[in-house]
Formats: C-alpha cells, structure tokens, sequence
C-alpha cells in the first residue's frame, strides 16, 4: 500500500435521504444513519481507490474530483441511473483498451463517474 492512500469520501448533498437511496438503490451500496455523527455512513464493502491521476483541464471549465464507480454494465447501469432520478453527463463511452466510464450527477447534481473495465480476449 502506498503512502498515505485515500481511505474516506464525503457526498455534501441537498437532500441526503434521496442521494442514499439514489445508491442504495442503483449501486447496492449499504449505507446507514449514524446517530452520534450525525450522518450516513458506509459500513459495508467501502469502496477502495486503487489509482488515481491528475491532468490539466481541457472541456470542463472548473477543477473537480471526480469517483469512479466500478460497473460490469455500464450501459445497462446508465439506465438505471436515469431510472433513479440522476441524470447522464457524458453517456458510456470507451477511452481505450477496452475500458469505458460514464459521468453522470446523482439526485442532487454531484457528479460521479462510472468505469467499466472489459477484459480483452487474447
């Protein structure tokens, strides 16, 4: 493990019930309200990071942070998305060597991404 790795994320939403439903129901992801924070958390299968990047803006006009999500359908998962109330951003689209991400803004407008890594057949 690198130094100093991400172990924690934070969604600063206008309305937190609907955003932990939004994932709850779309991704699965157990999140419950905790009383003495205040706040939901994730207990269950948190999310791990396991790279990042940093690059310099080309099309967005303001610096962001941006999650990815790791999907096996991320088409059939865009769908559901727009199903749940979120809305697509940039739709599925391949980046190279199989691999696609998809951005999308959850309930409340906070943007994620979705990436799905196709194994290649050699």
């Amino acid at each position: 493990m690198s130094a100093n790795p991400i172990v924690w994320w934070e969604l600063a939403s206008h309305d937190a019930e609907k955003s932990v439903q939004f994932f709850r129901d779309v991704f699965g992801w157990q999140l419950d309200f905790d009383e003495k924070a205040g706040f939901f958390k994730m207990h269950d299968n948190p999310p791990t990071v396991s790279g990042g990047g940093i690059f310099t803006l080309r099309r967005a006009k303001l610096p962001f942070v941006a999650l990815y999500i790791s999907v096996e359908d991320i088409k059939g998962m865009a769908k559901k998305i727009q199903e749940h109330g979120g809305f697509i951003v940039d739709p599925p689209f391949e980046v190279g060597g199989g691999t696609w991400i998809c951005l999308f803004n959850e309930p409340s407008g906070v943007t994620f991404a979705m990436i799905e890594e196709v194994a290649s057949s050699a």
